[in-house]
């Protein structure tokens, strides 16, 4: 798939749009009553390089979004559920056409298995019943890892829900918040964040086994420490990125644990992070951030370079638009899935190609171009 986005961007052509954007700005003014919410990133005439394709929210969603299963269903005479399918997400994963969502209050995953065009629960029976799953991952040969905070430990299932093996254990590791996997699933890395007042923020590293192969990092502000470390995503070349919450950064580290490079520093600009929560890696070895304080995901080159904002802060439930952004997720054909707790909704954004995205420029000229009419007056 072609590079959704153009790693040769930059900062200056990007630093209106990305404003616009509400990159790193404080909550957004309400929008107005007929506003439709955002759609596409960049905004024409700058050509997208995302668009806004769905939200899940309910058990009926997948057929909701879907014309022909809608039809068939309502000529059937059926009703299609529209109880929600979570009360609080926090996480979400995806790979092979199942998106796969934890709720830390319902204790499961809710997996939306779109090519099924079914929605089940994991986690719910022994032995692989779930207290407070915090994060999930999913390897190339589609087993689930879930970080469990109150089991302490890595619950391990087959990408129907079986539970398969756990990794770690309480005597291992204090707090865990997140999950990461290779996607050849030989390594498994678990970051335990620790207690606020101790020294142990760290990423531990396990084989496919469960076997504990080595510890990363202590707490501290230098390279290769952490100070409440949260989250962590697995690109294409197995390197471990790191979400260091406290010392407001990106740590990028090899197989075998050595420190790369490290981006980012609190703030409100471009680039910057307040309240960072959740982080992937899409195809390309490009990382995307969540942050709760400006609403929006910043996403960067491998580099550091920031390269667009996708959403914006706001309290009106639209496309777009986040209150709490939580989790990120991006699954092997580029698709973005945000989690937002304020408005208890997953979000689906796809990548758009050079191609379609020149049309929707066109199309945009066109409409501006397009005389307006007006209603006869009486």
């Amino acid at each position: 798939m072609a590079n959704p986005m153009g790693l040769t961007r930059r900062h200056a052509a990007l630093a209106v749009t990305l404003a616009a954007a509400g990159c790193a700005a404080p909550p957004a003014p309400e929008p107005p009553v007929d506003d439709t919410g955002d759609r596409l990133w960049p905004r024409p005439p700058e050509r997208p390089r995302y668009a806004w394709e769905t939200d899940l929210r309910t058990v009926g969603d997948l057929f909701e979004n879907d014309e022909r299963s809608r039809t068939v269903r309502m000529l059937a005479g059926e009703r299609v559920p529209r109880e929600a399918a979570f009360e609080k997400p926090i996480a979400v994963a995806a790979r092979a056409g199942r998106i796969y969502v934890a709720d830390s209050v319902q204790r499961r995953i809710i997996v939306f298995d779109v090519p099924r065009r079914k929605v089940f629960a994991m986690g719910l029976r022994t032995p692989g019943t779930l207290q407070k799953p915090i994060s999930v991952a999913v390897d190339g040969n589609r087993q689930v890892y879930v970080a469990d905070a109150t089991l302490r430990k890595v619950m391990v299932y087959d990408s129907l829900g079986l539970f398969q093996r756990a990794i770690g254990a309480p005597e291992d590791l204090e707090r865990p918040t997140g999950v990461a996997v290779e996607p050849s699933g030989e390594r498994v890395y678990v970051i335990d964040r620790g207690d606020v007042e101790g020294d142990r923020h760290r990423v531990i590293a396990y084989d496919a086994t469960g076997k504990r192969l080595q510890e990363i990092g202590t707490r501290g502000k230098q390279n290769g420490q952490f100070n409440i470390p949260v989250q962590g995503a697995v690109d294409g070349q197995n390197r471990l990125w790191v979400l260091d919450a406290g010392n407001f950064r990106v740590q990028a580290f090899d197989r075998d644990g050595r420190f790369i490079r490290a981006f980012g520093q609190v703030g409100t600009g471009l680039g910057q992070f307040a309240r960072p929560r959740g982080i992937a890696c899409d195809p390309q070895g490009q990382v995307y951030v969540s942050d709760a304080s400006f609403g929006n995901v910043q996403v960067f080159s491998p580099d550091g370079e920031l390269l667009i904002a996708l959403g914006r802060s706001s309290r009106r439930d639209l496309p777009g638009h986040y209150g709490l952004p939580h989790g990120v997720a991006v699954d092997e054909t580029g698709r973005v899935y945000i989690v937002d707790q304020f408005f208890n909704k997953v979000e689906v954004l796809r990548p758009v190609g050079e191609s379609e995205g020149q049309r929707m420029v066109e199309q945009a000229e066109s409409d501006r171009k397009r005389p307006r009419t007006t209603a006869p007056t009486r």
